[in-house]
Protein backbone atom coordinates (compact mmCIF):
# COMPACT_ATOMS: atom_id res chain seq x y z
CA UNK A 1 0.00 0.00 0.00
CA UNK A 2 2.99 2.47 0.58
CA UNK A 3 3.89 5.06 -1.58
CA UNK A 4 0.12 4.86 -3.56
CA UNK A 5 -0.57 8.66 -4.61
CA UNK A 6 -4.49 9.28 -3.38
CA UNK A 7 -5.69 12.25 -4.76
CA UNK A 8 -7.67 14.69 -2.22
CA UNK A 9 -10.72 17.10 -3.88
CA UNK A 10 -11.57 19.65 -1.42
CA UNK A 11 -12.24 23.32 -2.09
CA UNK A 12 -11.19 24.11 2.02
CA UNK A 13 -7.49 24.23 2.20
CA UNK A 14 -7.11 23.35 6.16
CA UNK A 15 -9.22 19.84 5.47
CA UNK A 16 -6.89 18.84 2.68
CA UNK A 17 -3.77 19.56 4.56
CA UNK A 18 -5.12 17.67 7.32
CA UNK A 19 -5.69 14.99 5.56
CA UNK A 20 -2.49 15.23 3.48
CA UNK A 21 -0.44 15.15 6.80
CA UNK A 22 -2.39 12.14 7.90
CA UNK A 23 -1.90 9.94 4.87
CA UNK A 24 1.53 11.00 4.43
CA UNK A 25 2.32 9.92 8.16
CA UNK A 26 0.98 6.61 6.90
CA UNK A 27 3.08 6.59 3.65
CA UNK A 28 0.89 7.44 1.25
CA UNK A 29 2.06 10.51 -1.30
CA UNK A 30 -1.15 12.95 -1.83
CA UNK A 31 -2.12 14.95 -4.71
CA UNK A 32 -4.72 17.94 -4.10
CA UNK A 33 -7.78 19.84 -5.86
CA UNK A 34 -9.58 22.49 -4.57
CA UNK A 35 -12.19 21.71 -7.75
CA UNK A 36 -13.50 19.14 -9.96
CA UNK A 37 -11.78 20.52 -12.97
CA UNK A 38 -8.58 20.57 -11.38
CA UNK A 39 -9.20 16.98 -10.31
CA UNK A 40 -10.19 15.82 -13.48
CA UNK A 41 -6.66 17.42 -15.16
CA UNK A 42 -4.84 15.32 -12.36
CA UNK A 43 -6.71 12.25 -12.70
CA UNK A 44 -5.91 12.24 -16.60
CA UNK A 45 -2.56 12.96 -16.05
CA UNK A 46 -1.18 10.98 -12.74
CA UNK A 47 -3.68 8.81 -12.54
CA UNK A 48 -4.28 8.38 -8.78
CA UNK A 49 -4.69 4.94 -6.90
CA UNK A 50 -7.42 6.42 -5.43
CA UNK A 51 -10.07 9.71 -4.99
CA UNK A 52 -10.90 10.97 -1.47
CA UNK A 53 -13.83 13.37 -3.23
CA UNK A 54 -16.22 16.20 -1.31
CA UNK A 55 -19.29 15.95 -2.29
CA UNK A 56 -20.49 19.96 -2.24
CA UNK A 57 -17.69 21.52 -4.49
CA UNK A 58 -17.94 25.02 -6.37
CA UNK A 59 -19.47 24.39 -10.05
CA UNK A 60 -19.06 20.57 -10.75
CA UNK A 61 -20.07 18.72 -7.69
CA UNK A 62 -17.97 16.09 -6.48
CA UNK A 63 -21.36 13.57 -7.33
CA UNK A 64 -21.25 14.96 -10.64
CA UNK A 65 -17.56 13.97 -10.81
CA UNK A 66 -17.81 10.57 -9.48
CA UNK A 67 -20.78 9.68 -11.70
CA UNK A 68 -18.46 11.25 -14.83
CA UNK A 69 -15.66 9.17 -14.22
CA UNK A 70 -17.00 5.78 -13.24
CA UNK A 71 -18.82 6.41 -16.89
CA UNK A 72 -15.31 6.66 -18.46
CA UNK A 73 -13.55 3.21 -19.24
CA UNK A 74 -10.35 5.11 -18.80
CA UNK A 75 -11.36 6.01 -15.37
CA UNK A 76 -13.95 3.33 -14.07
CA UNK A 77 -11.57 1.71 -11.77
CA UNK A 78 -10.13 4.23 -9.81
CA UNK A 79 -11.44 3.58 -6.20
CA UNK A 80 -13.56 6.98 -4.90
CA UNK A 81 -14.37 7.58 -1.12
CA UNK A 82 -16.78 10.23 -0.67
CA UNK A 83 -16.20 13.07 2.14
CA UNK A 84 -19.12 14.92 3.13
CA UNK A 85 -21.03 16.70 6.14
CA UNK A 86 -24.59 15.55 4.46
CA UNK A 87 -25.00 11.98 6.70
CA UNK A 88 -28.51 11.34 6.00
CA UNK A 89 -29.47 8.07 4.86
CA UNK A 90 -30.42 9.14 0.73
CA UNK A 91 -27.45 10.87 0.32
CA UNK A 92 -24.88 7.95 1.13
CA UNK A 93 -27.17 5.71 -0.82
CA UNK A 94 -27.24 8.30 -3.84
CA UNK A 95 -23.20 8.51 -3.40
CA UNK A 96 -22.72 4.25 -3.73
CA UNK A 97 -25.54 3.93 -6.47
CA UNK A 98 -22.62 6.21 -8.76
CA UNK A 99 -20.21 4.25 -7.70
CA UNK A 100 -18.46 5.27 -4.82
CA UNK A 101 -16.15 2.75 -2.73
CA UNK A 102 -17.31 4.15 0.53
CA UNK A 103 -18.31 7.20 2.23
CA UNK A 104 -16.94 9.27 5.36
CA UNK A 105 -19.30 11.64 7.08
CA UNK A 106 -17.29 14.83 8.54
CA UNK A 107 -16.32 15.36 10.97
CA UNK A 108 -13.99 12.20 10.89
CA UNK A 109 -11.01 11.26 12.54
CA UNK A 110 -7.59 10.75 10.38
CA UNK A 111 -7.28 7.14 11.80
CA UNK A 112 -10.79 5.83 10.39
CA UNK A 113 -10.15 7.87 7.21
CA UNK A 114 -6.49 6.12 6.76
CA UNK A 115 -8.29 2.62 8.43
CA UNK A 116 -10.95 2.64 5.56
CA UNK A 117 -8.67 3.74 2.73
CA UNK A 118 -6.43 0.80 3.35
CA UNK A 119 -9.93 -1.56 3.44
CA UNK A 120 -10.97 -0.13 -0.07
CA UNK A 121 -7.57 -0.64 -1.37
CA UNK A 122 -7.50 -4.15 -0.25
CA UNK A 123 -10.74 -4.23 -1.49
CA UNK A 124 -10.23 -3.16 -4.98
CA UNK A 125 -6.54 -3.18 -6.24
CA UNK A 126 -5.52 -5.82 -8.61
CA UNK A 127 -3.17 -7.48 -6.59
CA UNK A 128 -1.22 -4.09 -6.09
CA UNK A 129 -0.74 -3.97 -9.99
CA UNK A 130 2.80 -4.96 -9.73
CA UNK A 131 1.84 -8.71 -11.54
CA UNK A 132 4.12 -9.51 -14.50
CA UNK A 133 1.95 -9.53 -17.60
CA UNK A 134 2.54 -12.20 -20.30
CA UNK A 135 1.42 -12.60 -23.75
CA UNK A 136 3.16 -15.71 -25.09
CA UNK A 137 7.51 -15.29 -25.00
CA UNK A 138 6.55 -11.17 -24.42
CA UNK A 139 6.59 -10.69 -20.49
CA UNK A 140 6.63 -7.25 -19.00
CA UNK A 141 7.72 -6.62 -15.42
CA UNK A 142 6.28 -3.37 -13.64
CA UNK A 143 8.68 -4.14 -10.37
CA UNK A 144 11.94 -4.13 -12.44
CA UNK A 145 10.22 -1.98 -15.14
CA UNK A 146 11.59 -4.44 -18.00
CA UNK A 147 10.52 -6.04 -21.31
CA UNK A 148 11.87 -9.40 -22.13
CA UNK A 149 10.69 -11.01 -25.46
CA UNK A 150 11.25 -15.29 -25.16
CA UNK A 151 13.71 -14.50 -22.19
CA UNK A 152 15.84 -11.75 -24.01
CA UNK A 153 16.03 -7.81 -22.84
CA UNK A 154 13.94 -5.79 -24.91
CA UNK A 155 15.49 -2.30 -25.52
CA UNK A 156 12.88 0.08 -25.52
CA UNK A 157 12.80 4.22 -24.30
CA UNK A 158 10.81 4.86 -21.46
CA UNK A 159 7.29 6.18 -23.82
CA UNK A 160 7.43 2.91 -25.60
CA UNK A 161 7.65 1.19 -22.05
CA UNK A 162 4.46 2.94 -21.07
CA UNK A 163 2.71 2.33 -24.09
CA UNK A 164 3.19 -1.39 -24.11
CA UNK A 165 1.79 -1.66 -20.32
CA UNK A 166 -1.28 0.22 -21.27
CA UNK A 167 -1.76 -2.08 -23.88
CA UNK A 168 -0.90 -5.37 -22.16
CA UNK A 169 -3.05 -4.23 -19.25
CA UNK A 170 -5.98 -2.97 -22.01
CA UNK A 171 -6.01 -5.76 -24.67
CA UNK A 172 -8.64 -6.32 -27.50
CA UNK A 173 -9.96 -2.69 -27.04
CA UNK A 174 -9.12 0.43 -29.69
CA UNK A 175 -7.92 3.42 -28.70
CA UNK A 176 -7.55 6.67 -30.54
CA UNK A 177 -4.94 8.49 -30.41
CA UNK A 178 -6.61 11.24 -28.12
CA UNK A 179 -7.36 8.44 -25.41
CA UNK A 180 -3.92 6.86 -25.40
CA UNK A 181 -1.82 10.71 -25.40
CA UNK A 182 -4.02 11.25 -22.49
CA UNK A 183 -3.34 7.85 -20.92
CA UNK A 184 0.35 7.64 -21.74
CA UNK A 185 2.05 11.02 -22.14
CA UNK A 186 -0.75 12.63 -19.37
CA UNK A 187 -4.02 15.10 -20.15
CA UNK A 188 -2.05 18.55 -19.33
CA UNK A 189 1.05 17.43 -21.85
CA UNK A 190 0.85 19.20 -25.47
CA UNK A 191 2.08 16.50 -28.10
CA UNK A 192 0.84 16.03 -31.36
CA UNK A 193 -1.40 13.31 -31.72
CA UNK A 194 0.64 11.75 -34.59
CA UNK A 195 3.80 11.67 -32.32
CA UNK A 196 1.53 8.31 -31.13
CA UNK A 197 2.26 6.60 -34.93
CA UNK A 198 5.85 7.50 -34.23
CA UNK A 199 6.18 5.91 -30.61
CA UNK A 200 3.77 3.03 -32.03
CA UNK A 201 6.40 2.55 -35.02
CA UNK A 202 9.22 2.16 -32.35
CA UNK A 203 7.52 0.00 -30.21
CA UNK A 204 6.36 -2.35 -33.15
CA UNK A 205 10.40 -2.40 -33.58
CA UNK A 206 11.44 -2.74 -30.24
CA UNK A 207 9.06 -6.03 -30.36
CA UNK A 208 10.73 -7.50 -33.46
CA UNK A 209 8.95 -9.88 -36.02
CA UNK A 210 7.39 -12.16 -33.57
CA UNK A 211 5.45 -9.84 -31.57
CA UNK A 212 5.02 -6.15 -33.25
CA UNK A 213 1.43 -7.42 -35.18
CA UNK A 214 0.21 -7.50 -31.55
CA UNK A 215 0.22 -3.78 -32.15
CA UNK A 216 -2.19 -3.00 -34.72
CA UNK A 217 -3.71 -0.57 -36.71
CA UNK A 218 -7.55 0.46 -36.41
CA UNK A 219 -8.34 2.63 -39.66
CA UNK A 220 -10.44 5.59 -38.98
CA UNK A 221 -9.71 4.90 -34.97
CA UNK A 222 -6.68 4.06 -33.70
CA UNK A 223 -4.76 1.15 -31.82
CA UNK A 224 -5.78 -1.43 -30.67
CA UNK A 225 -3.51 -4.61 -28.70
CA UNK A 226 -4.58 -7.64 -29.74
CA UNK A 227 -3.72 -11.53 -30.47
CA UNK A 228 -5.88 -12.41 -32.79
CA UNK A 229 -5.45 -11.12 -36.24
Amino acid sequence: MVGKNILIVDDEAPIREMIAVALEMAGYDCLEAENTQQAHALIVDRKPDLILLDWMLPGTSGIELARRLKRDELTDDIPIIMLTAKGEEDNKIQGLEVGADDYITKPFSPRELVARLKAVLRRTGPSDGEAPIEVGGLLLDPISHRVTIDGKPAEMGPTEYRLLQFFMTHQERAYTRGQLLDQVWGGNVYVEERTVDVHIRRLRKALGEAYENLVQTVRGTGYRFSTKS
